[in-house]
């Protein structure tokens, strides 16, 4: 089944291991280190992080490495900044709106 990718980075412990990986490949066991949650819940985030194509495993003798693929990451970024324009523009008229109260504000 594949998942949909933005309901996978929804989850704050996801965005929290993408983040770590995408600093250095990790092991499951290095990964539930640094959360208080058992190595299994982390295996179940890696395992809808992967069936999202949003993390890659490389196996290193016994060990599983988990590392972030960045080129789906890129999709999301992609994806995003069709509508960060939107938002910019928006800020802008937002500021300029302010700044026009603030000064008829002034004047009275």
């Amino acid at each position: 089944m594949r998942r949909d990718v933005f309901q996978a980075i929804a989850d704050p412990t996801r965005r929290a291991i993408i983040a770590l990986i995408a600093i250095q490949a990790m092991t499951p066991n290095a990964l539930a280190d640094k959360f208080d949650i058992t190595r299994q819940a982390v295996s179940k985030h890696l395992r809808i992080l992967s069936e999202c194509e949003l993390v890659r495993q490389e196996s290193k003798g016994r060990e599983i490495y988990y590392s972030l693929e960045i080129e789906k990451m890129k999709e999301i970024d992609e994806w995003l900044s069709r509508y960060r324009t939107i938002w910019e523009t928006r800020m802008i008229q937002l500021d300029d709106l302010l700044a026009t109260m603030k000064k008829e504000k002034e004047d009275n």
